[in-house]
């Protein structure tokens, strides 16, 4: 089923002193997957995560991020799924974009091979692919006056994601790390993501952006961890595709975009192309 554009939603998620963060989700009718980008707001300058997927939201996040009045600093990839960079084609090629070495070797190797597998989509996804040009590697930073903590996380919902906290702000941008109100996007070995959120659950965070949903805390992270250890013990009991599908729309009838179950089952049960 494609897509149904719908109007985005944008908030506030938190405010102190001269930051505001911003949250900035896309639709969450069937076809879409509720992406959520998010923009660091201080005094002088916008440090933007993420770009979104289809090119009416790509195009409704820059100007959202423009109405703030000020200049755009760069814009970090959290990972290499095109739900998360399809969008600096549409409006952030004057950014500078950020990204892990994997994730920007992925883009510029396959990045045209992923245009090409979403071909369905017509006119929902870019022209053309953008590869972001600057490395961001593990460690601490400091951007108009706050500090910024990077980490490379292996092995989770993706093979290399980038995470960003802001210590100081009690704000961590787990991206796809935690999936907010909605269906995960499951991979084949969920093990050490459980382990990952566990270990989230105990560090001194309160607000977490997921790169899917509305602003999170941490009983959403515990109900993620809850989430994948159902699915995990499905497939352990022999459950495959439309009837692993059932289960978990039964078990989770209050999450919704139920659309990604189409995106990820081949790839979790087939051999389908990971672009």
């Amino acid at each position: 089923m494609l897509p149904q554009t719908s109007e985005p939603i944008a908030i506030v998620a938190k405010q102190t002193g001269d930051v505001r963060i911003h949250s900035f989700i896309s639709s969450f009718t069937y076809g879409n997957i509720a992406n959520a980008t998010h923009i660091i707001e201080t005094k002088n300058k916008l440090v933007l995560v993420d770009a979104q997927f289809l090119v009416p939201y790509a195009r409704a996040f820059r100007d959202y991020a423009d109405s703030l009045g000020k200049p755009i600093d760069r814009l970090y990839v959290s990972h290499r799924h095109p739900d998360h960079w399809f969008g600096l084609g549409v409006g952030f090629s004057d950014v500078t974009a950020y990204a892990l070495t994997e994730t920007m070797s992925f883009i510029k190797e396959h990045g045209e091979d992923s245009l090409s597998d979403h071909w369905k989509l017509g006119n929902l996804v870019p022209g053309r692919v953008v590869v972001p040009e600057q490395v961001v590697s593990p460690g601490d930073e400091t951007i108009d006056g706050v500090r910024y903590v990077f980490d490379l996380v292996t092995d989770t919902e993706t093979d290399f994601h980038l995470t960003i906290k802001l210590p100081d702000l009690g704000v961590y941008f787990a991206q796809d790390l935690v999936y907010s109100g909605t269906h995960l996007y499951l991979s084949k070995d969920m093990g050490h993501w459980i382990a990952v959120l566990q270990e989230m659950l105990l560090e001194d965070y309160d607000l977490f952006l997921p790169g899917h949903g509305l602003p999170a805390d941490k009983n959403e992270v515990a109900r993620n961890i809850e989430y994948l250890l159902a699915a995990r013990q499905a497939i352990g009991d022999g459950l495959t595709g439309d009837a692993f599908k059932s289960f978990l729309l039964q078990r989770y009838p209050e999450r919704k975009c139920p659309g990604i179950f189409d995106i990820y089952l081949p790839r979790l049960f087939g051999n389908a192309s990971d672009y």
